[in-house]
């Protein structure tokens, strides 16, 4: 995955305005019939509060040691944190929810890194157990106005869009590079599709808004059938 150590050191400020998720993702934990997951647990900004709620760990992945340091710092009496690649999942025990908050799965650079997670979330999961990620939804309006623009917040960066490649490059001033691949909603239908899985929900944001023409933004629901 993309995501320099650079950027984990500022992680809560690139996260301080995202909040509508978190209630979304509780909602799900709350309704889990088993162990509760979150790949790209970052500082625990949403496994933290799911684990308050449900009362029992969250297991929490990364590929950071940075992020797990900050997480275990926050909250580690709350979580199970783990070190790993989210193509290498393994879990003792099938779970019941899967999640992937904050576009983390757009750091994978390939469909087929992606159908690789998505394999692996697929016999992770208990039957009827469900996986829920976001991710934003490619506007070639938005990328036009932003390529190449400097902004200050929320730390000093610039944005660079390789359309060709479906990919947008967040450069800090130190030259520090995160990157986030896009996908289509059918490159998303073909994932789950391939990996035996159900759309449950497709919401155009975390109030459960239908997606539409309008909707900039994927939050998807799948379930493991039966």
């Amino acid at each position: 995955m993309s995501y320099p150590e650079a950027f984990a050191v500022a992680y809560e400020r690139w996260a301080a305005e995202m909040t509508e998720d978190v209630p979304f993702y509780v909602e799900l934990a709350k309704e889990a019939d088993g162990p509760v997951v979150e790949l790209a647990v970052g500082t625990g900004r949403v496994a933290i509060p799911v684990a308050r709620t449900i009362g029992r760990k969250v297991v929490g992945i990364d590929s950071s040691p940075a992020m797990l340091e900050q997480a275990r710092a926050a909250g580690g009496d709350l979580l199970d944190l783990r070190l790993g690649d989210l193509r290498e999942l393994e879990l003792e025990e099938p779970a019941g929810l899967v999640y992937c908050p904050f576009r983390s799965l757009l750091h994978l650079p390939t469909w087929a890194d992606r159908r690789e997670v998505f394999e692996r979330v697929a016999r992770s999961l208990r039957p009827g157990g469900r996986f829920a990620w976001n991710a934003f939804a490619f506007d070639h309006a938005i990328a036009g106005r932003l390529d190449g623009s400097r902004l200050d917040e929320p730390i000093p960066h610039t944005l660079r869009y390789a359309v060709g490649e479906s990919r947008v490059d967040i450069v800090l001033d130190s030259g520090d590079v995160s990157s986030l691949w896009w996908a289509t909603k059918n490159e998303w239908l073909g994932l789950i599709d391939v990996v035996g899985l159900e759309v449950e929900a497709l919401y155009g944001w975390f109030d459960r808004r239908p997606f539409d023409d309008e909707s900039r933004e994927f939050v998807w629901v799948a379930r493991r059938p039966g």
